[in-house]
Order: C-alpha cells, then sequence, then structure tokens
C-alpha cells in the first residue's frame, strides 16, 4: 500500500510539474514559458512569458537564448499612427520592484529568429533568460498549437 501512495504522489508531482513550470531567480519569478508550433521552414517564432518582481528594487530582462533559434531579440508591439508596428527593445524590458509584466502575442514578447528546425506542438524546449541584476535563469518553452493566443499551461481547470 504504501508504494502505492508512493507512486501516485510522484504521478501527482509529475503531472502537475509538466503544467505548471516557472522558474524562480532571486527576487524574479518566470511563470509559464511558451511557444507556438512553426510549419516547416518557418524562420522565427515567438517566445512568451510572465516575470514577476517580488523585490524591492527593479530588473531588467536584457537577452535571451533558444536552443532552436540562432539569435534571440526582445520585441515589442504598438500601434503608432493607426499602423500596428513591432521593434526591437536592445535594452530589453524593465520588471518594476513589486510588478509584473507579461510577454503576450500582440505585445512584448521574445523574436526567436534563424529556426533550426520547426517547433512541434508539445514539445518541451530549453531556453535561457538574462537579467541585469539577478543573472541568468535556464527555462523550458511548452510549444502550444499553431495559432495559440496563450499558453494552457497555467490554466489548472482541466484537473
Amino acid at each position: 500500500m504504501r508504494s502505492f501512495i508512493l507512486a501516485a504522489a510522484l504521478s501527482a508531482a509529475v503531472s502537475f510539474s509538466a503544467v505548471a513550470h516557472e522558474a524562480k531567480l532571486g527576487d524574479l519569478l518566470v511563470e509559464h514559458p511558451w511557444s507556438r508550433a512553426t510549419p516547416a521552414g518557418a524562420p522565427v517564432a515567438g517566445g512568451f512569458f510572465a516575470v514577476a518582481n517580488r523585490g524591492t528594487a527593479a530588473d531588467r530582462l536584457v537577452s535571451a537564448r533558444f536552443e532552436r533559434a540562432g539569435r534571440v531579440e526582445i520585441h515589442e508591439m504598438a500601434v503608432k499612427d493607426g499602423v500596428m508596428a513591432m521593434r526591437e527593445l536592445p535594452k530589453g524590458i524593465e520588471i518594476p520592484a513589486g510588478g509584473r509584466i507579461e510577454l503576450k502575442p500582440g505585445g512584448h514578447h521574445l523574436m526567436f529568429m534563424e529556426l533550426k528546425a520547426p517547433l512541434k506542438e508539445g514539445e518541451m524546449l530549453k531556453g535561457t533568460l538574462v537579467f541585469e541584476k539577478a543573472g541568468s535563469v535556464d527555462v523550458e518553452f511548452k510549444v502550444e498549437p499553431v495559432g495559440a493566443r496563450k499558453s494552457d499551461a497555467g490554466d489548472h481547470s482541466k484537473h
């Protein structure tokens, strides 16, 4: 009976960690990194997640790496004069003290460029986020379906 309970607890823990993936680095909590599946030959993909800063000093996301990309840029989408435009943010994105930022489709995001292979739905792919003060943290991006508007990784309604 004891081994059955242990096996059930281990199974539940593994299932939860596959759904609710996070990374903690000092006062920063990176929540649910994800991307979208890409068609064969697509040269780019987006990376999305949230970062909560539980500290008393601001920090800044300054760069990133992704195992399937030749390079990664930090981008924002914004409407200027009625036209949606995307631009690189070479100085990164500030995470205010006690605040939270969300990188999502149609807003701030990572741009995975020079993809080495397509991203396939269901994959978990390695990346690294680099913060100005806190340093680097390894994360895994869950690949969601093509056209996904958000990750279901943080959606616990299916449990």
